[in-house]
């Protein structure tokens, strides 16, 4: 009696394990058709443009500056030298420290993108959540970003559902 016990408790986990329901979003679908994100990625992009092209700026001044720089050496003295030479390193450094301002770790297109994009994954985040408890999915998986399907059935394609959820149509 006890091992039917044990044989019947050992199929029924076994049965709950191999029975989890599974689907998948297109996160990039998902994004693309969020009218709100096509800004933000708008305003991204023109933040990013207007500091390249600050930085290239400065990168031409440094150019300019070195060419200069070559063509009198000759004729200057090794004080007006080393005077220049540090005046084309200052510059240097002050591009380096512009780049890093806004495109570093923790420069301000990081922060932007916190800013822009962050609050409208969370919705996703949040909806698919929603969707994976109502529907009672076990693993919710992303084909956006490099995940390995080789076959996919469309009717487990959760996406429309959480841009409905989202309140959005397609």
């Amino acid at each position: 009696m006890k091992k039917i016990l044990i044989i019947a408790f050992v199929s029924l986990c076994a049965g709950a394990l191999f029975a989890q329901k599974y689907a998948y979003v297109d996160t990039e679908y998902i994004l693309n058709n969020i009218p709100i994100y096509e800004t933000a990625k708008t305003q991204l992009d023109d933040f990013t443009t207007e500091w390249k092209a600050e930085i290239d700026e400065m990168k031409s001044a440094i150019d300019k500056m070195y060419n200069d720089y070559q063509s009198e050496r000759v004729l200057l003295t090794e004080e007006l030298r080393v005077k220049r030479e540090e005046e084309i390193l200052e510059k240097e450094k002050e591009m380096r420290e512009l780049q890093q301002k806004y495109f570093g770790k923790e420069g301000m297109l990081f922060k932007k993108r916190e800013e822009l994009i962050k609050p409208i994954q969370d919705d996703i985040y949040n909806a698919i959540k929603e969707i994976a408890t109502e529907g009672s999915y076990a693993v919710i998986f992303d084909t956006a970003n490099s995940l390995n399907m080789l076959y996919t059935d469309p009717r487990y394609d959760k996406s429309d559902d959480v841009l409905r959820k989202l309140g959005y149509k397609n």
